[in-house]
């Protein structure tokens, strides 16, 4: 990505940003969640709400993945907003590095400090069962590509982010610590991240485990690996809605992840819910 889509990326949240406040007014998020598969639902924590198609928003690009509605909402809570991307886009859709991380730019630029990323992974370790939720400590990103390939596409990024802590502890000690006092199936671990679309193969993911792999996902690390050389503070969690290849007998299939995310729902808004309102 070169200065040409460095422009385009700043006309394009400038752009983005006068729509959503001719829309909403003043937009001023404490807080941005993106949401992957089968976390949608969990805005519905929030019983005040403005929200926009993806299809209607300069800059945003229409999700085509199901589970993704493409919905962005702004929230209200406790006199403050929070900013809602019910679906993302992935590497794998084909259309480059620009619509999966547009919404970090975005965000960032409406000074929200924090951001949540959620998704739906493979389990691998043996410790967490389908249904679980995972705070990801760590990741593994074995994509083909990067996300901050090219030239620098903002004054707060350095040209070589320093990765040491992706994932802010004290966010992630506040979720488990959310985990223990609700009693709800909370786990830490190392996710590892690939292009997708297939399925991993068994030997992969006997690979994977060998390297520390906890779980499995297609998404997450591009935006993670954005918003922290953006300077934000990132948590993340898996929904581990699908054991992976070669741990189950079954062949995998999407509907799976969706399937086991109307089963964990009332856990992943219970977390959200309460994680929220640590934050400040």
């Amino acid at each position: 990505m070169g200065n040409d889509f460095r422009c385009q990326l700043n006309d394009s949240v400038e752009e983005t940003i006068d729509f959503l406040s001719q829309k909403w007014g003043t937009v001023r998020p404490s807080a941005s969640i993106i949401c992957g598969s089968g976390w949608g639902q969990t805005s519905e924590i929030f019983t005040e709400s403005q929200s926009l198609d993806y299809s209607e928003i300069p800059g945003m690009n229409p999700t085509s993945v199901s589970g993704h509605l493409g919905k962005l909402i702004l929230a209200n809570s406790n006199d403050r907003q929070f900013l809602v991307f019910r679906g993302r886009s992935h590497f794998y859709e084909g259309k480059g590095w620009g619509p999966v991380v547009f919404p970090v730019f975005l965000t960032h630029a409406l000074n929200s400090k924090f951001l949540l990323l959620t998704n739906a992974a493979g389990g691998i370790s043996d410790r967490i069962a389908v249904g679980d939720l995972m705070v990801i400590r760590d990741h593994i990103n074995l994509m083909p590509s990067n996300p901050l390939i090219g030239s620098v596409l903002h004054p707060d990024i350095p040209r070589f982010p320093d990765q040491s802590a992706v994932y802010d502890q004290q966010l992630q000690d506040k979720l488990l610590e959310i985990g223990l006092k609700h009693k709800l199936p909370l786990h830490c671990g190392t996710y590892l991240s690939l292009a997708g679309p297939a399925f991993e193969t068994p030997a992969e993911i006997q690979a994977f485990g060998k390297l520390g792999a906890d779980a499995v996902g297609m998404s997450t690390t591009p935006e993670a690996m954005t918003a922290n050389a953006l300077g934000m503070r990132v948590a993340a969690i898996s929904c581990i809605s699908n054991l992976a290849a070669g741990i189950t007998p079954h062949p995998l299939s999407h509907l799976d992840v969706e399937n086991t995310a109307v089963k964990a729902l009332p856990v992943m808004k219970r977390v959200i819910s309460e994680f929220l309102k640590t934050i400040h």
